[in-house]
């Protein structure tokens, strides 16, 4: 029996709308100019959220080694109670496996292909595999939540699915 695959299509603000938000200074509809005119300021590029106690925001950076396709994804996760951001903090692509928040519905699994200065926000509840670098390793900037409020559902798919270029 053959696994399942999905090609990703490319990062766009509309296909990644029901999963989160695309960080990108070109999608950015609050723009100001700062510091004398010396600086534009592309505000508030995510919605990010936090939604329990006994967790704080936490910036972090995030090291993934490289992944070459095709390969197989085994499994999701989920952090119900806060947002996720992901920034890539280099000239590599990057893959992004995501389905929608409630249940995990494997059928609405869909893969995207990340481009430098694109970011991405997941929303809270959101299903995404965890964070993979293509091609070569990369180091992301990352800004979540940390505490000890559990906030971390991880779930096995019933068959794994192949990411093909």
């Amino acid at each position: 029996m053959t696994s399942p695959f999905l090609k990703p299509e490319p990062l766009t603000h509309e296909a990644f709308l029901p999963f989160g938000d695309l960080i990108s200074a070109e999608n950015c509809t609050d723009i100001r100019s700062i510091n004398e005119g010396h600086t534009v300021r592309f505000n508030n590029l995510a919605n990010l959220a936090l939604k329990a106690t006994g967790l704080a925001p936490c910036l972090s950076i995030f090291r993934s080694r490289a992944w070459l396709l095709p390969r197989k994804v085994h499994a999701l996760e989920r952090h119900p109670l806060t947002s996720q951001a992901f920034i890539p903090l280099g000239q590599s692509p990057y893959l992004i496996v995501v389905a929608p928040p409630g249940p995990l519905l494997e059928n609405h699994i869909q893969a995207f292909i990340g481009q430098p200065g694109q970011g991405i926000n997941y929303h809270p509840g959101t299903w995404h595999h965890y964070n993979v670098a293509l091609n070569e390793a990369a180091d992301f900037l990352v800004v979540d939540a940390d505490g000890d409020t559990p906030n971390c559902d991880e779930v096995t798919l019933n068959q794994p699915i192949e990411i093909r270029p």
